[in-house]
């Protein structure tokens, strides 16, 4: 919508009348624009992420050969070593999701979408070692799933930290397979709280945001703060229309809620 010219500015370089946008339209036209090219979505079935594993290397992605970029500070290398035990990847058919340790004998939390194509399950354990599992139990309202991993002991779970726990500009570490790399951890800051973010069916909300770069096969890996407590499990990433990859907007379900879903889900098994 346009209006006709009101003062002495609402004219050209030379003298004569211009029609001018009003200020708030123009700006929220932008805003919508932007808001339209957002893919609010990470992983999905996250078979590209597998894809792009064979394709950079013919093969899977062993732990051992696996990236770790983390910031200078040495005091984050400790935090890795503590957490990365119990971080796995699971693998549902031809997709690559992550998860995180719950039990010694191999109850792993994951994102529903992660697991609901179906297929064979098995999991990849930080030491390469992989393992058959199954689907255990879904919450697809909060994209949370358990599954359990068959013979196995002595594994390390992770430790919940609670939601009051966290402030924006906390730093945090992003764990997991992003694009196949198993054993990857990114880090950055918690960049806003009580996200929403709409997935195409459900609407998730009370999301923690993080500029820690997060990508397809993120989905359900651990985000932890610099005690090495998981605040978050990733769950979506927002991307510009012509990229899947990450812009430094990622969402984790908070803590609370994951223990919360946790604890009804296990009461069912």
């Amino acid at each position: 919508m346009t209006r006709p010219p009101q003062n002495d500015h609402d004219h050209d370089p030379f003298g004569r009348p211009v029609q001018v946008e009003p200020r708030d339209s123009r700006w929220k036209r932008r805003i919508a624009g932007g808001a339209a090219v957002l893919a609010l979505i990470a992983g999905g079935s996250a078979t590209g992420a597998f894809l792009a594993e064979n394709h950079l290397t013919g093969r899977p992605v062993p732990a051992a050969t696996a990236a770790t970029t983390v910031t200078e500070d040495a005091n984050l290398a400790p935090i890795v070593a503590k957490v990365q035990p119990g971080i796995v990847t699971v693998l549902v058919a031809d997709s690559l999701g992550s998860g995180v340790v719950l039990t010694a004998d191999g109850l792993i939390l994951t994102n529903n979408h992660v697991v609901e194509g179906g297929g064979t399950v098995s999991v990849r354990l930080s030491d390469g070692r992989t393992v058959p599992a199954r689907i255990a139990a879904t919450d697809a309202a909060h994209d949370l799933a358990l599954v359990q991993a068959t013979g196995l002991s002595g594994l390390t779970p992770v430790t919940f930290a609670t939601d009051d726990s966290i402030a924006i500009g906390d730093t945090v570490l992003a764990f997991g397979a992003p694009l196949g790399l198993e054993g990857t951890v990114t880090s950055g800051i918690v960049s806003a709280l009580d996200r929403s973010v709409d997935t195409g069916g459900d609407e998730l909300t009370g999301l923690l945001q993080t500029d820690a770069a997060i990508n397809q096969g993120n989905s359900g890996g651990a985000l932890v703060d610099t005690s090495g407590r998981v605040v978050g499990i990733n769950v979506a990433i927002a991307t510009t229309g012509d990229s899947s990859g990450s812009v430094g907007l990622g969402f984790a379900i908070p803590a609370d809620t994951a223990t919360a879903v946790v604890n009804q889900l296990r009461a069912q098994l």
